[in-house]
């Protein structure tokens, strides 16, 4: 089974290539970020036509979340539940026996700011749902663009940054709060190469310096961590004429009796 996360920075303008990269890389689940559509402006016929099913939670010109799969995704829910936001960021489903939630995690402004405040209630409150949730659903995935750089290693410059806005303390213990529910961070079950980031600013030449963070995260539960085969970023698509200024994240579990027999299926 094959789960991948891409903020795309507006659908409308990426749809093309959003849907080029399900055909050559056919993941079982793709979460989106950033679609900033409403929802009555969803191109969800051209995304089913190309064989997907997709469920989508939108507002105009801001945010906006989607999760296309190869089957219905069932028990579906938009945003965190018991958190009141008037911002479309979080959606989640059943696809097989997995639990799929998809977040597109607060940009945060700046430290001390009202959007700052906002970004670590945000973090908490969706802490405090994986807790029910993850009782719901052992076998469960956490992915999107979280906005945080959990780590040193995970920026170009950790002097540059420190301080700043995805590098403070307070985001990274946030960070470090989801792990302590039982959720591993897939990229780093294996050994990457250095220098491996999912977002570059389109300003100061930043991907051809390889200047970038990462902030898309893929995050499995301890009953599905036996199971990652691998995740890897896929930079290529930050290639693109007209890109968006991330790479999907994509993560590979293997074959189990666990996952569901459509999985099964198409494993065999």
């Amino acid at each position: 089974m094959k789960l991948a996360t891409w903020n795309v920075n507006s659908l409308a303008v990426r749809l093309p290539q959003v849907i080029a990269w399900l055909t050559e890389h056919e993941p079982d689940v793709l979460v989106l970020q950033e679609t900033k559509l409403t929802d009555e402006k969803f191109p969800r016929a051209e995304i089913e036509a190309a064989g997907w099913k997709v469920v989508f939670f939108g507002q105009k010109t801001y945010n906006g979340v989607a999760l296309l799969a190869r089957d219905d995704p069932a028990d579906v829910v938009r945003n965190i539940v018991g958190f009141s936001d008037e911002q479309a960021r979080v959606i989640a489903a059943c696809v097989g026996e997995v639990r799929v939630v998809g977040g597109y995690f607060p940009n945060g402004q700046a430290p001390g700011s009202e959007k700052f405040v906002y970004k670590l209630a945000w973090m908490s409150a969706m802490r405090d749902w994986l807790v029910e949730e993850l009782k719901r659903y052992p076998k469960l995935v956490l992915m999107g663009d979280f906005n945080v750089a959990p780590e040193d290693r995970d920026v170009h410059d950790p002097v540059a940054w420190a301080g700043q806005i995805l590098c403070t303390e307070d985001e990274r213990e946030q960070f470090r709060g989801l792990l302590a529910l039982g959720l591993h961070d897939a990229f780093r079950l294996f050994e990457q190469p250095p220098k491996s980031w999912s977002w570059w600013d389109y300003r100061m030449l930043a991907f051809r310096k390889n200047q970038g963070l990462r902030i898309d995260h893929i995050l499995v539960s301890e009953a599905l961590k036996p199971l990652v085969a691998s995740c890897v970023i896929d930079k290529l698509p930050r290639k693109n004429e007209r890109p968006s200024d991330h790479a999907p994240v994509t993560v590979t579990l293997a074959p189990s009796e666990a996952l569901g027999g459509a999985y099964r299926a198409a494993a065999s």
